[in-house]
């Protein structure tokens, strides 16, 4: 069942992709509430024409992030980099915007979408959300657009999110989110799966995943009703601060880990600690 969902999944969004690359055409979700219309018109000028035209989230996570000069931050579903290239201009040059895609249409069409925007400081990776190709204790923000509720194994998408955050880290995503009185199959009912509909988690459900994983200062707040129970939503949680000795898989780098980092241009920051400027 998980591979049959990854499969739909990446084909409904590669022809997505396909729409934009060869026909030049907005890519469509088939739902209310979800596309390029939930950023300001001013963020969409920022952007090449064609990130824009791949937009199928449901929210506008930047809104929501916080972003600093000098971060590292991770995109789930990247997309067409709509989300990895406005990270990038928030982060800044000493910053780095990391997009994580399963679909090769869409990291063509993110690499071309980057290039176009003279972006420096971003990287594509291919991958699974359920498996973050990132070592552990990396990013400062995570970050995803409409993402979790196409996921076939969202445990592993929180136990990934909570190990790829340094210590201290946070969460800011946008998702489709159930009223806690939906059942799943009432939740299929109201839209497909790659719609974004009846893969969605409830509020209580978002809420206890991400304690499950150890994140704290959870919170699941709707923005808008997308439809009859179904709702768009900002998802919030943190990392919390570890002592820098910390030796579990959240804490600092491990020397192969580090290494990996090195290899993306991102190296690790060592000795951080409370007050010193770097946390």
């Amino acid at each position: 069942m998980t591979q049959q969902i990854h499969d739909v999944v990446r084909e409904r969004y590669a022809e997505s992709a396909r729409q934009v690359l060869v026909n030049e055409t907005a890519a469509c979700c088939g739902e209310a509430g979800i596309g390029p219309e939930l950023y300001s018109a001013l963020e969409r000028a920022e952007l090449p024409d064609a990130a824009v035209m791949a937009s199928l989230g449901c929210g506008n996570p930047l809104a929501v992030a916080e972003l600093h000069e000098g971060e590292r931050v991770l995109d789930l579903g990247s997309g067409g980099g709509i989300d990895v290239l406005l990270s990038a201009k928030r982060v800044g040059p000493t910053g780095r915007a990391i997009g994580l895609d399963m679909t090769d249409e869409m990291l063509v069409l993110a690499q071309r979408n980057a290039a176009e925007a003279g972006a420096t400081n971003v990287e594509f990776l291919k991958g699974q959300i359920e498996a973050i190709p990132l070592p552990a204790a990396s990013v400062d923000v995570v970050i995803s657009n409409c993402v979790v509720n196409l996921a076939a194994d969202k445990p592993s998408v929180f136990r990934e999110i909570a190990r790829v955050l340094r210590s201290g880290g946070r969460m800011g995503i946008t998702d489709i989110v159930a009223e806690d009185s939906l059942t799943p199959d009432e939740r299929a009912e109201r839209g497909s799966y790659v719609g974004c509909i009846a893969g969605a988690l409830s509020f209580s459900e978002f809420e206890n995943g991400l304690r499950a994983v150890g994140l704290t200062d959870v919170s699941v707040t709707s923005t808008h009703l997308v439809t009859d129970g179904m709702h768009g939503a900002i998802i919030k949680a943190t990392k919390p601060r570890l002592p820098v000795e910390a030796t579990d898989p959240g804490g600092a780098p491990t020397a192969k880990e580090a290494a990996a980092l090195d290899a993306l241009g991102m190296a690790p920051v060592a000795g951080c600690c409370e007050g010193d400027g770097c946390c």
